[in-house]
């Protein structure tokens, strides 16, 4: 465990660019989320480049949306998004995690690695504690990718 967020990587069956073509779609989020809180891509082309903005429905007990944008951006490579929520008092308080996806080629397939990186959280002592949820359900969508890709 990192001691600014959380990583967890597997080898998938596929090429980088099978993996990397799902994971880069706002609109198949829903369908690799492992936490059971992405509901539907709000505002998002069909595909990501450095620099692009989408928004993202959620639910965690109550609905909010929040609004991500590409921080980190490598073709078949690496894609992160820094998220901050959809509301102005809140986005003040908390926001600002970033989603990174990193792959490799190996044997076998690909190694993805997800991680969680809260070192630009605004308050990142209210996040960190949710840490074991988040590994567990960051395991859950590396599952999720492989099924979707094989």
């Amino acid at each position: 465990m990192l001691s600014n967020g959380v990583s967890v990587e597997r080898i998938i069956a596929a090429t980088p660019e099978k993996v990397f073509a799902l994971i880069s779609d706002p609109a198949r989020h829903r369908d690799i989320d492992g936490s059971g809180t992405v509901r539907d891509a709000v505002g998002s082309g069909p595909k990501l480049v450095l620099g692009s903005t989408f928004g993202m429905n959620m639910k965690a007990g109550a609905p909010y949306r929040m609004v991500n944008t590409v921080v980190e951006f490598e073709q078949d490579r690496r894609i992160a998004w820094q998220t901050r929520p959809d509301m102005r008092r809140a986005g003040k308080l908390i926001g600002g995690r970033i989603w990174r996806y990193e792959l490799q080629s190996v044997s076998g397939g690909t190694l993805v690695r997800e991680t969680w990186d809260i070192s630009q959280e605004r308050l990142p002592a209210l996040v960190w504690p949710l840490r074991g949820m988040t590994r567990k359900g960051m395991e859950r969508t590396l599952d999720r990718i492989a099924e979707l890709v094989a």
